[in-house]
């Protein structure tokens, strides 16, 4: 289903019908897709987060539907489960800042990298 999801992301934003850029999936996992679409604002990420979460729902069967929930920005992606970022439901405020799968919150780490990582990272 990620896959799928990528070809049909892939085949409708794009330039080539009319968007502005070409989108591209930077990540995909159990239960999440995220793409970049390339745009300057949230407003627009947004718009198109919905639009692409309604079209590609359409290619699948009841009661299975994609539901656009935020957008990350800014956004470090390291690797696969391993990333961060400042989420966004609606564009005037921020709601809070997520970090997947590194030092500060991975369990390993010692206490003292972890503060050091969430003061550095706020500021």
């Amino acid at each position: 289903m990620i896959e799928k999801t990528r070809d049909i992301v892939l085949k409708k934003f794009n330039k080539e019908n009319n968007y502005e850029f070409d989108s591209e999936v930077i990540y995909g996992d159990t239960d999440s897709v995220m793409i970049k679409f390339g745009v300057d604002t949230l407003e627009e990420a947004m718009k198109l987060g919905k639009e692409s979460s309604e079209h590609v729902s359409t290619f699948f069967k009841a009661p299975i539907k994609l539901e656009f929930e935020k957008v990350y920005y800014p956004y470090l992606l390291m690797k696969k489960k391993r990333y961060a970022g400042v989420i966004w439901t609606k564009p005037e405020k921020y709601d809070k800042i997520d970090a997947k799968g590194i030092e500060s919150v991975r369990r390993d780490s010692c206490g003292l990298v972890k503060d050091l990582i969430d003061k550095v990272s706020v500021k």
